[in-house]
């Protein structure tokens, strides 16, 4: 399904009953074991079982068999699903942005960001969700673009290297579409406000 034009496959959250665009969701498959794993990647094989992004709809699906309702077949949900689910999208965001840095399409630090942001080359801010309330009210969202403060300065740091970091931004194009997918995802589990912009991709 597409709505608005735009191709945006869709997906039903077994908890909620819900439809939404598959960027709002988390895959999981049934493990040869029988367990529940997360496919972050949305690459295992086997057929995929959605459940929104949201610590608590994950949390609800491992505890009140709704994986095995939905497969059809008895699967075996670890306690700690949506613990695995954080750390997984936290590693994939540190990653990502590493690797957009990388190819130059991140910087960090308040001048370097404030400037991009000036300029207008910026399509997302990234601030820690530990950081000086009053250093990062002095940045704003890129026109257009988002703004997420769902990782701490030390896995933020760590995308650039560093031993912290409080700002970043990233370009637009690049990697930057699968910063915002898994970056809102994380938001999600960790229940930071990352979704204060107009557009959603």
């Amino acid at each position: 399904m597409s709505r608005g034009g735009r191709d945006q496959p869709e997906r039903r959250c077994i908890v909620t009953g819900d439809v939404q665009p598959k960027h709002g969701l988390v895959r999981f498959v049934a493990a040869p074991d029988g367990t529940v794993v997360p496919d972050l990647a949305e690459k295992l094989p086997g057929r995929g079982i959605w459940v929104a992004a949201d610590r608590a709809a994950i949390d609800k699906a491992a505890a009140k068999g709704l994986f095995s309702r939905a497969a059809r077949t008895p699967l075996k949900a670890p306690p700690d699903l949506a613990d695995q689910v954080e750390t997984g999208l936290a590693r994939r965001v540190v990653e990502l942005v590493s690797l957009a840095r990388k190819a130059g399409d991140a910087v960090c630090g308040f001048e370097k960001v404030k400037g991009w942001l000036a300029e207008g080359r910026a399509k997302v801010l990234l601030q820690a969700s530990d950081g000086s309330e009053r250093g990062k009210g002095k940045l704003w969202t890129p026109t257009g673009g988002r703004w997420f403060g769902c990782l701490t300065a030390s896995e933020l740091g760590l995308s650039f290297g560093r031993d912290h970091a409080i700002h970043g931004a990233l370009a637009p194009g690049g990697l930057t579409g699968k910063v915002i997918r898994d970056a809102g995802r994380l938001t999600g589990l960790r229940g930071h406000d990352g979704g204060s912009a107009a557009e959603k991709d």
